[in-house]
């Protein structure tokens, strides 16, 4: 009977309306929905008043079964609700290596701090900024470091003489890590070595006594080498947060870097890796952890990183440091000639060299007959461009200076040079005797 009156229902379904029907049979139990497109009526149907409690009843029965089953929270133990700990995987070699040249580095990398400047308040009041904070290196165990000469310039505006460094007096505090004692700071004052202003460098040297084993020199590299497109690393101490480390690659070479000082520095290396104020004096390191330049200026319309970052070439701070812990100064060897901007020599329709603009009466280059540019008959003359040095490649007016850096006043040196005349070009090998730059 109960079977008859469910298939009655599915063949007359309600007129206009679509149906979808459900029959649940147990022992005494039929129940029929009928689930109406344009109704919300359910249509219920039993057999029996008891098939129904009975039903009920049972399903009551499941529920109450599953919630025995669940376990109170405090019959879990500890061990039962800590996930696994996967160990780490190793790091692929890329990043490994960036880790050792690091860690390699690390203990050679100072905070340098200006006496004269204390610091000021961010505008955040958890983080300091310290003016005249930068960074440093240490370049040999008695206790040198390199920096960048505006690094401290406060203290050496009161500075005067043509040694300031002559007295030795103090102009920074120098935070390291002690490589004996697992990396602990320590802090040091520090008294001028030598100063650069032309190429924005200083030596200082820890005052007092450093414990046994404190110090780890540099390792220094090679910047001859250095190639467009390779990884590069910077350590130093962004707006105060020390030993911090960037890394991007060297994006640029030869660059000419205009130094906060006002100065030229010849044949720098431009790198995309992050640096920012308290970065300069640092290390600009290759993937090996070896030094291949002082991190020194950034270009940047806001006054952080721009991507457009300059290190000064180690060759050269190589060959300027020595001078200094030596002597106090550098005596850098002259032409005593003006060369032109590449700007200026571009419009003289010089493409390759150095193009000199003026001589000093008397000097090097009038001694050895080198001319200047001119004016003459038909207009300006360009003046003797320089091409080559003892051998040496020269295509700009930077790459004379850099070229120069590697000589001594009075050292003979020979030049390869085109002249203008009025047979057209001319080839000539001129030899000039250096002298020490005024």
């Amino acid at each position: 009977m109960d079977q008859l009156a469910c298939n009655r229902a599915r063949a007359t379904p309600r007129a206009g309306a679509r149906v979808k029907q459900c029959c649940f049979r147990s022992t005494r139990l039929v129940v029929r929905i009928q689930a109406l497109a344009q109704s919300d009526d359910r249509e219920l149907a039993y057999t029996t008043r008891r098939g129904f409690v009975a039903g009920v009843l049972g399903a009551w029965g499941g529920v109450g079964a599953l919630l025995g089953s669940v376990r109170p929270a405090s019959a879990l133990t500890l061990e039962q609700v800590t996930p696994p700990v996967v160990p780490a995987p190793p790091l692929p070699p890329r990043e490994a290596a960036i880790v050792s040249a690091f860690e390699r580095a690390n203990y050679s990398i100072v905070n340098v701090v200006d006496i004269l400047l204390p610091g000021r308040a961010a505008a955040n009041p958890e983080v300091d900024i310290p003016e005249g904070n930068g960074t440093g290196l240490i370049w040999d165990a008695e206790g040198h470091i390199v920096t960048n000469y505006h690094v401290v310039l406060n203290s050496l505006k009161g500075l005067t003489g043509p040694n300031p460094a002559a007295n030795r007096p103090r102009v920074a505090k120098v935070t390291l890590l002690n490589a004996a004692e697992g990396g602990l700071e320590q802090t040091f004052d520090a008294v001028l070595v030598g100063a650069d202003r032309t190429r924005d460098l200083v030596v200082l040297q820890l005052a007092g006594a450093v414990p046994p084993g404190a110090l780890r020199p540099a390792a220094l590299g090679s910047s001859s080498g250095v190639r467009v497109g390779q990884q590069c690393l910077a350590i130093g101490n962004p707006f105060g947060f020390s030993h911090t480390l960037t890394t991007g690659i060297v994006s640029a070479l030869n660059r000419d870097i205009k130094s906060q000082l006002g100065t030229t520095i010849p044949g720098g290396i431009q790198t995309d890796a992050a640096i920012n104020p308290g970065n300069s004096g640092g290390p600009l390191l290759d993937s090996s952890g070896a030094v291949i330049g002082i991190n020194t200026a950034i270009f940047t319309p806001t006054g952080s990183s721009a991507g457009v970052g300059f290190a000064i070439p180690v060759d050269m701070v190589k060959s300027v440091v020595p001078q200094l812990i030596a002597n106090g100064r550098v005596v850098r060897p002259s032409l005593d000639a003006q060369i032109a901007p590449d700007t200026v020599a571009a419009r003289l329709n010089v493409g390759r060299g150095a193009l000199i603009q003026s001589v000093t009466a008397g000097g090097a280059a009038e001694k050895a007959g080198l001319l200047p540019t001119r004016r003459g008959l038909s207009g300006i003359v360009a003046g003797d461009v320089i091409q080559a040095i003892n051998g040496r490649p020269v295509n700009s007016a930077g790459d004379l200076l850099v070229a120069l850096d590697g000589l001594a006043a009075g050292e003979r040196a020979e030049l390869r040079i085109v002249r203008s005349g009025d047979q057209g070009l001319q080839e000539l090998s001129v030899a000039v005797t250096l002298s020490a730059e005024k």
